[in-house]
């Protein structure tokens, strides 16, 4: 049986200042729920992202081809320990979605099963795989804990980028099917394959 795909949280966040190592500096990084299984408001997906979701930093998100970020709740775990043992957070404490930074919290879709060029058709529009995340030090700064981006590295808990190829809405609680692409390279292939090339 397949595991269950669907929408935990949609999450977003206004640019606002940010200081890291001395610096500040205008990030969207920080997300906040606004439509979860408790309350599942609707928001609008536009061609260049979600209503009220600013990016601050086009390169790293934004634009057509990254217009929303998607990450798997499978590896909430993995964080909540990682970020317990480096003492940012009590042993137990749960992760609130959206601290990755992503706009979709989904469950059922991992990397490793994600390919460049399919289709996640939800009721209302359809988002497009295009790429995998690249972990800068914003990553590592919303996390609590410098050792971050290597432990993104490493284990590969990327999350990927999704083009819009139908605006709508969408809503927490949504399930989505997978329309298949190319499929020449999963979004795991790919973030080790640019890593290799570092």
């Amino acid at each position: 049986m397949s595991p269950l795909r669907h929408i935990l949280s949609i999450n977003v966040a206004q640019a606002s200042p940010m200081v890291i190592e001395g610096r500040t500096l205008m990030s969207a990084i920080r997300k906040q729920p606004v439509s979860t299984l408790a309350d599942p408001a609707r928001i609008e997906v536009h061609p260049l992202g979600l209503s009220g979701d600013d990016q601050a930093d086009p390169e790293v998100h934004g634009g057509l081809s990254k217009a929303v970020y998607a990450y798997p709740h499978e590896h909430y775990a993995f964080w909540q320990t990682v970020r317990a043992q480096a003492g940012v957070t009590p042993w137990g404490e749960a992760m609130p979605h959206g601290l990755p930074g992503e706009n979709l919290t989904i469950t059922g879709l991992l990397e490793s099963n994600a390919w460049v060029g399919d289709v996640l058709a939800f009721p209302d529009c359809a988002l497009a795989i295009s790429e995998p995340r690249r972990p800068c030090y914003k990553f590592a700064a919303v996390m609590g804990f410098r050792q971050a981006v290597k432990m993104m590295q490493q284990s590969a808990y990327c999350g990927f980028y999704l083009s819009v190829r139908r605006a709508g809405t969408l809503a927490a609680g949504e399930t989505f099917e997978i329309i298949p692409g190319p499929r020449e390279v999963s979004v795991a292939e790919l973030f080790k394959a640019r890593l290799s090339r570092r």
